[in-house]
């Protein structure tokens, strides 16, 4: 896997646990395709933050939820692999782009539903589909998750279908690329301190205050709790973890 520069492909990385993420593979030394879908100054940010480090970085915009698009976006992706590291492949495949919804059954309407549909389950699929021609044989994938698939919250029942759909694709994807030495992996977060959801985990005192009191370590996750933890998972040390689940909430509802 490492006959040319390692890069890595993080969706969502202009904040939160994508920009962390792509921040902890810089440091152990990928390159870093990101892609944002409206924050293109926060993006641009976070690609000068990886130069800083001596990495090479480029920003791409997607929607994650416009699967039309994604032909496209897989032209661009091999023009920048072309223009930046005058390679043809990519190594590392993390579909972390998503939003939160929270209503009721009674409450969730058509709309809200499709629209967790197209983002976390639908263009997971898909856009892994395109990108693969691009991926090298032994790359690796992790598709985010959620602890919500495990417990249960009232009001997250459409997103935690969606991020359990996802768990199961996982096993698929890896059953299906193992003959080309490819795992395939989720990692499943519990309540992070992030704008994610509109920032309530972190800027509800009393919500965030629940949260660690029901987390054996304590307190609520940080985004460099999961994006540390995602970079080692891709790693050579950890290349033969496939097809897993592994939730980093920090013992939370345990």
């Amino acid at each position: 896997m490492q006959n040319s520069p390692s890069i890595a492909l993080v969706t969502g990385g202009s904040r939160g646990l994508g920009k962390s993420t792509a921040l902890h593979l810089a440091r152990q030394g990928h390159g870093v395709i990101l892609t944002y879908r409206s924050k293109q100054a926060e993006a641009a940010a976070v690609v000068a933050q990886i130069e800083a480090m001596g990495q090479k970085a480029v920003a791409l915009a997607l929607n994650v939820a416009d699967s039309s698009s994604f032909l496209d976006f897989a032209g661009q992706v091999r023009d920048a692999l072309q223009a930046h590291w005058g390679c043809g492949q990519f190594h590392v495949l993390v579909n972390n782009a998503g939003t939160g919804a929270h209503a009721s059954l009674m409450d969730t309407t058509e709309a809200q539903f499709d629209e967790l549909f197209k983002l976390h389950f639908k263009g997971v699929f898909f856009l892994t589909q395109k990108l693969l021609p691009l991926m090298a044989d032994g790359g690796r994938i992790v598709n985010l998750s959620s602890g919500l698939t495990r417990f249960a919250l009232p009001g997250y029942a459409a997103y935690a279908s969606m991020k359990g759909a996802v768990e199961v694709m996982t096993r698929y994807m890896a059953k299906e690329l193992g003959p080309r030495g490819i795992a395939v992996n989720t990692v499943a977060p519990g309540a992070i301190a992030t704008d994610f959801g509109g920032g309530a985990v972190r800027d509800n005192p009393q919500l965030n205050a629940f949260v660690a009191s029901q987390t054996a370590l304590g307190r609520v996750g940080e985004a460099d709790d999961i994006g540390a933890m995602l970079a080692r998972l891709v790693s050579a040390d950890n290349r033969w973890v496939n097809a897993q689940r592994i939730e980093v909430s920090g013992g939370m509802f345990v």
